[in-house]
């Protein structure tokens, strides 16, 4: 049965389920700690994406109909959506441990590059698991490794809440606190971008973020959080705000899926730089944690993840309870390059 390549919208509730399956079969062999995904929402999760993105699925059915791979590409517009640089894709590809060894990460490969070309992709880059088998393919077809990022894992049944309920209570004078759940009200958007664009001079930290700033920058944070929620996503955001201004002057990030709703994952966390030395980052993370034990009850643990060489991060994260427990690799390629050294393979 041919590799297709389909949109989004496309594919049916066996595909779906198919889809969810084989990232099981192969979460189970390569990392049988990870939690299960599910079928909740999965086809909202595949769907959603940011205004001038694209996404593309693509399936390999063995000659019995049954999945044996399957992949993902996401071309960012590089606009002000806050996604990745323009001409960039970033792929993901799962492949049905049985599968393995009989060229099914190849030929979805090939039809993810040549898809990236076909519109215009430049690069192409993905995370992998440094514990995987997958670090060996993508060495073997030629991607170059950009960054190493450091996962740590808190893990809720054995969190010190004493120590966190009194870590989040440890406000400097001049500071409130402010919990919201799924966005921000209007009136904190501007000064949320202007935090968020600090960003790019954060050390350690691994996110993209645009030459944006302020009101330019907020329509692409509330898109941002629409596309969140539409993929199935809750967001839980606390935010530092200066009196008497009330401006946000820090911010922390974590989001629970629907797929897998027993994981939270942490995304930025960021103190404007002329106010880094009141303990703000503590606070703030400590205090998303208590309301996530009430908003969140079905929670098992938290990833999070730094740079090597971020150390003010990681004591952070280790004064509130996360451990260390796998490196993720960033790889990169040139579109054209995978191309041609996909076709000396044949």
């Amino acid at each position: 049965m041919p590799l297709k390549r389909l949109a989004p919208g496309e594919m049916t509730d066996d595909d779906l389920r198919d889809w969810c399956s084989v990232l099981n079969d192969m979460t189970a062999a390569d990392m049988p700690a990870e939690p299960r995904w599910r079928t909740d929402r999965l086809g909202d999760y595949l769907t959603g994406i940011l205004p001038g993105d694209r996404r593309f699925l693509f399936l390999d059915r063995d000659a019995d109909g049954d999945l044996v791979g399957h992949a993902s590409l996401v071309l960012f517009s590089g606009d002000q959506s806050g996604g990745e640089q323009a001409g960039t894709g970033v792929v993901e590809m799962s492949t049905r441990p049985s599968a393995r060894g009989k060229g099914v990460g190849s030929r979805l490969l090939r039809a993810v590059a040549e898809c990236a070309k076909e519109h215009g992709c430049k690069t192409l880059s993905v995370e992998v698991i440094a514990t995987t088998p997958a670090v060996g393919f993508y060495d073997r077809h030629g991607f170059a490794r950009t960054e190493v990022e450091q996962r740590h894992l808190l893990r809720w049944a054995e969190i010190d809440w004493e120590k966190i309920e009194h870590a989040a209570g440890r406000l400097a004078a001049g500071y409130r606190l402010e919990y919201h759940a799924g966005g921000l009200p209007d009136r904190l958007m501007d000064s949320y971008a202007d935090v968020k664009a600090n960003l790019r001079s954060s050390p350690g930290n691994v996110a993209f973020v645009p030459e944006w700033r302020g009101s330019a920058y907020a329509p692409a944070l509330r898109d941002s959080f629409a596309t969140l929620a539409r993929r199935g996503m809750r967001s839980h955001i606390a935010v530092a705000v200066s009196e008497p201004y009330g401006n946000v002057v820090g911010l922390t990030e974590l989001v629970v899926s629907a797929q897998r709703p027993t994981r939270a994952d942490q995304y930025d966390t960021v103190v404007a730089p002329e106010h880094r030395s009141y303990g703000l980052a503590m606070t703030m993370k400590a205090r998303l944690l208590t309301e996530l034990r009430r908003a969140e009850p079905q929670l098992v643990d938290v990833q999070t993840w730094t740079l090597e060489a971020a150390d003010d991060v990681r004591w952070i994260n280790a004064e509130l309870g996360f451990v260390h427990d796998v490196d993720w690799y960033d790889y990169e390629t040139d579109v054209d390059e995978l191309l041609a050294r996909l076709a000396d393979r044949r």
